[in-house]
């Protein structure tokens, strides 16, 4: 109890404090912000890979169906924070920039035979920018130049409850259900050298609150006494979100606001339908080898646009402000990754108990950086990491003790944008290093206990 008191502690304090805000690049301007990854501790180390996971000590919430395998006698808590350093190059300008983040908190239990529970909490999108453009001198004038300045902040967390529950043996399903909340704003202003001259801003803000429903599967295959396949799926359900986005136009004196006007979209967002697939080679009991693959269709979801609409002539031009379809590109990921236990029961050798992990993988991510189409090339990602579980406990076993998972993982991402100035295509390009931390605890909380 007194753990679990902890972790709900930390948590409150985590997350009413922002500090899931672990990055700040001008990346997570599109849609609703950078996406978190969907993994935990144990697979972290593995790029992510979960689809065919199925372990009583570990919660695997990438794939409802492996609550399942819960032991009957166990409850399984789990915490993770990362820290990163990013690095940030765009034409000849590059910055470094360190965060840390909240990654997750997991409860798992078995509710019944067959049948396990799982509650948390984790972030899933995060905002945060902060730049200026370099001033450029207005047409028709010598000496009076423009510049511009953006920022947001924002993004989108999730509370969830799922379950798993095994019909028969070689089958699982599993269900999710979520509650997201979140906000963004993106604030763009225009000012000008001569002070005479009246500045102008923009600020996007919507609030969000929604659902999210997932359902997955997994079937397990055996090869032979020791040996088997993990066959995983699941299915996220696309909907509506019945929320307002709006803009804000104002001009402004010496920073005092001489007009404004707010102009609003009607149920603005649509959330995306995403399948995700994978599988997975168990050897005895300490080897497991797993490769998945997942689609969200962005590309068929609305969000707010600002569009123009020439009439004529360049002259005359009446700006919208909309939610259309094809403002995001449809997330593709394709990841592998393995780990390894030399011996999870070794009587003398504290290393052959920890788990030694390693993973790839490459995205096709959801950011449109021009929506005009003269930009062809997409934004990618891909990335490698390497992570170790220590038990904590020095104990000759490997099942009921505390863990700490350590990961490490290197991702480049490449955002190819049109160059306003020079009207070609340039790119943003980020290197993050990341590391990350998980602590789970394994409780016999329903243990019956018999006196003689």
């Amino acid at each position: 109890m007194k753990k679990f008191l902890f972790f709900i502690i930390t948590i409150l304090s985590t997350t009413f404090g922002h500090a899931q805000n672990g990055i700040n690049t001008p990346y997570s301007r599109y849609g609703f912000g950078i996406q978190s990854e969907r993994a935990m501790g144990f697979n972290k180390g593995m790029s992510g890979v979960a689809q065919g996971f199925r372990d009583g000590q570990q919660i695997n919430i990438a794939n409802p169906a492996s609550y399942s395998e819960v032991d009957s006698l166990t409850a399984l808590f789990d915490l993770g924070l990362s820290l990163q350093n990013g690095n940030y190059k765009m034409g000849n300008l590059q910055q470094n920039i360190r965060n840390t983040s909240f990654d997750y908190f997991a409860f798992q239990f078995r509710a019944a035979k067959n049948w396990g529970v799982t509650l948390g909490i984790m972030p899933i999108t995060n905002i945060k920018y902060n730049f200026t453009s370099s001033a450029e001198t207005l047409a028709g004038t010598e000496n009076v130049t423009s510049s511009y300045s953006f920022n947001g902040d924002g993004g989108l967390r999730e509370v969830f409850l799922g379950m798993g529950w095994r019909p028969f043996k070689p089958l699982s399903i599993g269900f999710n259900a979520s509650y997201l909340w979140g906000d963004y704003t993106h604030n763009m202003t225009m000012s000008f050298s001569e002070t005479s001259a009246f500045s102008m801003a923009r600020i996007y803000s919507a609030e969000i609150n929604s659902y999210n429903l997932q359902a997955g599967l997994q079937y397990i295959q055996p090869i032979n006494k020791n040996d088997k396949i993990v066959i995983g799926a699941t299915y996220t359900l696309g909907h509506d979100v019945n929320n307002d986005a709006y803009r804000k136009n104002e001009t402004l004196n010496n920073a005092s606001i001489e007009t404004e006007s707010t102009d609003t979209i009607k149920n603005a967002f649509q959330l995306p339908h995403s399948i995700s697939a994978g599988i997975t080679y168990y050897r005895s009991n300490n080897l497991r080898i797993g490769v998945d693959f997942e689609l969200q269709k962005w590309s068929d979801c609305k969000f707010p646009n600002q569009q123009t609409n020439l009439s004529g002539s360049n002259t005359s031009q009446t700006d919208y402000y909309l939610a259309s379809k094809g403002q995001l590109n449809d997330r593709t990921k394709l990841a592998a990754g393995f780990d390894w236990i030399p011996n999870p029961s070794s009587p003398d050798s504290y290393f052959s108990r920890c788990t030694y992990k390693a993973g790839a993988y490459y995205s096709k991510t959801y950011a449109k950086a021009d929506i005009t189409g003269t930009v062809t090339d997409k934004p990618y990602e891909f990335g490698i990491s390497a992570g170790i579980t220590f038990p904590v406990a020095n104990k000759h076993i490997y099942y009921n003790i505390p863990r700490i998972n350590f990961s490490v993982q290197w991702v480049h991402a490449n955002i190819p944008y049109l160059n306003a100035t020079t009207m070609r295509q340039s790119a943003l390009k980020e290197n993050y290093l990341k590391f990350c931390i998980g602590v789970s605890f394994s409780e016999r909380w329903f243990e019956k206990w018999k006196v003689q």
